[in-house]
């Protein structure tokens, strides 16, 4: 049994930038997406390299690789054991660009800002 719960960040207008990522990979690489995710749900912060990397200020990635290509979803930890998966990403770079690090935290802003809101 899961001791985590990944969930998809949800932009304001109700789209999912990790379903649309993972909808647009080929079949194996969809299939070697779901599968880390399932990794990351069972094991947490407890998964480390090879599977997953601290990017620093709390932004995560999981590393899928399949055939030469390079696929990348950025996370974050939220309370009650649950995992915000932002976005994912081609890699085509050895570093995760800088871009993407900042996507993951604008929607992470996001995320708290609007949980917070309910929550008030």
């Amino acid at each position: 049994m899961s001791n985590y719960l990944v969930t998809f960040y949800t932009k304001p207008d109700g789209s999912k930038p990790v379903s649309e990522f993972i909808q647009s990979l080929e079949p194996k690489m969809q299939a070697k997406v779901i599968r880390s995710l399932e990794i990351l749900e069972a094991n947490g912060p407890t998964l480390r390299e090879p599977y997953t990397k601290a990017l620093g200020d709390g932004i995560f990635e999981l590393r899928i690789q399949a055939a030469g290509d390079i696929s990348r979803v950025l996370y974050f930890y939220v309370l009650g054991h649950t995992i915000i998966a932002t976005h994912g990403f081609i890699k085509k770079t050895r570093k995760t660009p800088p871009a993407e690090l900042r996507l993951a935290k604008t929607y992470r802003a996001d995320y708290m800002r609007r949980m917070k809101e309910e929550h008030t």
